[in-house]
């Protein structure tokens, strides 16, 4: 008997639009496979509907804020229910940027030179501290959002009127530019699903450029790599995917500039949109994964997910003696 799944998609993040259309992608995927599927908000009455719903399996279709950035999660470890993509700690690891940074850092895996700004400090010394640790021009990013949303490159030129603009967050992050490829890869549980690279037409890889068919963003499978320079991707991928302590499937972006990989950050919740990523490149041993298979994985790892960590908490048996 095929199993009951609740969707939980929308919610209140800037990401709410991209968050619907991949709780609908994979609604209809499910139903379509003959599983018994109900979209539901993360609302006042999301208890309520998943008393009433009785599934067995939660499949988190939130993106952005309250949806990956452990919040969430943290509500759903209470209903004792598998729920897909990653728990608790990983996804609040994940969505911080500066305390990911870190950990990339600290397990020397290569990322852009960065500073943390907060609003109270002086924006004359901002300017003097960026020429001195990563001259212009450069990004500027929140700490806690996903899908690029207020991701801005600035010059020296016009930093201070980006930064008032960016005023609605307490701190945000500012990034060394890196030039050259866009390069996202797509980890399953323990496996590298493949590799993607993006051509936007637009400035850099932004909001409008991931999701917005009219940007004409290329996507280029294969992607153009030496063998050794795949694996290493790949490689890197699967190592950031473990160290932060991710489940289900997570989306690592890189740049690629002068022979160096550079990682941008790691993605708990990528989008199942059609124009998504996570599902274009699943292309295990090269041959391209049906987007059922995709999200069929995914809620069996949740189970798996569940099923281990009871196994923890429940301690070991008591062995009698003799």
């Amino acid at each position: 008997m095929k199993k009951k799944i609740l969707i939980l998609a929308g919610g209140i993040s800037k990401e709410r639009t991209i968050s619907l259309d991949t709780g609908l992608q994979v609604y209809q995927e499910l139903k379509k496979n003959g599983y018994t599927v109900k979209i539901t908000e993360p609302d006042i009455n999301l208890s309520k509907n998943i008393k009433q719903f009785k599934p067995d399996i939660i499949f988190n279709a939130l993106h952005g804020q309250f949806g990956e950035d452990g919040y969430i999660q943290t509500i759903l470890e209470g209903f004792k229910i598998p729920y897909t993509h990653s728990g608790v700690i990983a996804s609040s690891l994940a969505m911080d940027k500066a305390i990911s940074k870190k950990i990339f850092i600290k397990n020397k895996i290569n990322t852009p030179k960065y500073i943390k700004y907060a609003y109270d400090e002086n924006n004359f010394d901002l300017i003097k501290n960026i020429e001195k640790k990563l001259k212009f021009p450069v990004v500027l990013k929140p700490i806690n959002e996903g899908s690029s949303v207020n991701v801005y490159i600035c010059t020296k030129k016009n930093i201070s009127r980006i930064l008032n603009l960016m005023k609605i967050y307490k701190e945000i992050m500012i990034e060394e530019f890196i030039g050259g490829r866009e390069i996202q890869v797509a980890i399953m549980g323990n496996k590298k699903l493949g590799a993607i690279e993006l051509k936007p037409k637009r400035k850099f890889y932004d909001y409008e450029a991931k999701y917005s068919a009219n940007a004409k963003t290329e996507h280029i499978i294969p992607v153009k790599l030496s063998k050794n320079k795949l694996n290493e991707v790949m490689n890197t991928s699967l190592k950031v995917h473990k160290i932060i302590g991710c489940k289900g499937v997570t989306r690592s972006d890189f740049k690629f500039f002068k022979d160096k990989f550079y990682l941008l950050e790691i993605n708990t919740q990528p989008g199942m949109t059609k124009l998504s990523l996570s599902s274009k490149s699943h292309l295990l041993d090269g041959k391209k994964y049906k987007f059922f298979i995709s999200v069929k994985e995914i809620l069996d790892l949740s189970i798996i997910s569940l099923m281990l960590k009871n196994s923890i908490t429940s301690g070991f048996p008591k062995i009698k003696g003799n």
